[in-house]
């Protein structure tokens, strides 16, 4: 565990070093290739962007409700000298910005928070509540990085415009809102995004990962993020008195097996060499203890990496329920709902772009601090750029915990806390520097080196 923690100040005395020797080489001289001034310039930009990460993150909005979010952002690209346009599929911001003949370049941040509230005992900490869509009042909490993604955004875009002698080609930087309800890019896209703005030949984004230590930068091929259907089950019984169940028929019972039932989907249908999940995240009947109720309803969400996968998955819950339901004799066939607008394909990086960019960042950023990495069981609606745009994408993963507490973690000495949790928080400054970082060093290689 000792060496393991000396191995990460290591890495963070080689970060220091490095980047002191970048702004040496710019200071004297260096040729811009070589010197990678938009990188060395972070120093420089870090206060600005340290301000504007706390804001954001002590003022959160959740989603189809981001508009001061978005004012904030799109301010940030215009100071930059991006042309910026807002209000695109809800609170959507577009910024491009041209630099002569090359290639489109994407570059994603979602703005959106989640409707919880915040433990972290930070002095920025958010207090804000808010009215959901259903007008009930909820707290609000970036607990998913959201906030760090933006701040590193911003960081690369105003790099980026600052270094237009080390590129050529179009940037638009797009700010999407709605990621957590994974409806953000298609209202955007539906909004013209292709359309009204130069359609992109290669996409670029980030998420933060709580499986690697902050400082480093993890490159997904493939699968990156699984696909994800939100089903709603009502079972239908008869009600009667808790002391003659005879008298009814148990839409509690009928639902529970159904629980159960449902998991063997994934043990006993399913290829263990396809990962798939089905979960059921809340179960609703009843009013008393001693009254059997006429309905009772699940929610579900299921997740896997194959679209093959999700389409039987779908219709084994389906042929599941309504066995269950016919086995206890109802006379109504349940209702099985599946949410299109809580709906998300498979994230896919692209294979070729990163191959490309793991190369390209260890080059650039120390070959320690990048690493190879496998997909999660999240979802999200990254892909949904590169899909209907032709293009290839990939969603980089910046690390956020303290180094410490990662090698403690590894030897069971501690516990990593995740996203969407209440007390989740990022390693801050190393987190957004080295998301600015990769950020940064990514859409210059693309720009440079355009995959065909």
């Amino acid at each position: 565990m000792a060496q393991h923690a000396k191995q990460q100040q290591g890495i963070r005395l080689v970060n220091k070093r490095y980047w002191a020797a970048m702004l040496s080489t710019l200071l004297l001289g260096a040729s811009a290739a070589a010197a990678q001034p938009g990188i060395a310039g972070l120093d420089a930009i870090y206060p600005a962007l340290d301000a504007l990460y706390r804001d954001l993150h002590q003022h959160p909005e959740i989603s189809f409700q981001e508009e001061k979010t978005a004012a904030k952002i799109a301010a940030q690209l215009r100071a930059a000298g991006f042309d910026v346009t807002e209000r695109v599929g809800g609170f959507g911001v577009v910024g491009v910005l041209r630099n002569g003949t090359g290639p489109t370049l994407l570059v994603r941040t979602d703005i959106d928070a989640l409707p919880m509230p915040e433990q972290t005992g930070l002095p920025y900490a958010s207090k804000v509540t808010t009215r959901d869509h259903k007008g009930v009042s909820v707290p609000v909490a970036h607990a998913c990085g959201h906030d760090l993604h933006m701040s590193a955004w911003v960081g690369a875009a105003t790099l980026l415009a600052r270094s237009k002698d080390n590129w050529k080609g179009t940037l638009v930087f797009v700010g999407q809102p709605a990621e957590e309800v994974l409806q953000g890019a298609r209202l955007m896209i539906k909004d013209g995004l292709f359309t009204r703005f130069p359609k992109p030949d290669m996409v670029l984004g980030l998420h933060t990962s709580t499986l690697l230590p902050s400082g480093q930068v993890g490159v997904v091929s493939g699968p990156a993020s699984a696909a994800s259907n939100s089903v709603d089950i009502t079972f239908y019984g008869k009600g009667s008195h808790g002391a003659a169940p005879h008298m009814g028929i148990d839409p509690l019972l009928i639902a529970a097996r159904s629980v159960v039932t449902l998991q063997t989907i994934v043990s006993r249908e399913n290829s263990p060499f396809d990962p798939a999940v089905v979960t059921v995240g809340t179960f609703h009947a009843g009013t008393k203890r001693n009254i059997i109720p006429d309905e009772a309803k699940m929610e579900l969400t299921v997740r896997s990496y194959n679209a093959e996968v999700q389409k039987r998955m779908l219709a084994s819950i389906a042929r599941i329920a309504k066995a269950e339901a016919m086995a206890a004799g109802a006379a109504r066939e349940p209702a099985v709902v599946n949410l299109a607008d809580e709906a998300s394909d498979v994230v896919i990086n692209s294979p070729a772009m990163a191959t490309q960019l793991l190369a390209s960042l260890r080059r650039d950023m120390g070959q320690q601090n990048v690493m190879p990495i496998g997909p999660v069981s999240s979802s999200e609606d990254f892909g949904v750029y590169g899909t209907e745009a032709g293009a290839p994408s990939l969603q980089l993963r910046i690390g956020t915990v303290e180094p410490t507490l990662f090698a403690r973690s590894k030897t069971g000495g501690a516990s990593v806390i995740g996203t969407h949790n209440p007390s989740y928080a990022p390693d801050r400054e190393p987190s957004l520097r080295a998301a600015v970082t990769a950020l940064t060093y990514s859409a210059l290689e693309l720009l440079a080196r355009p995959l065909k």
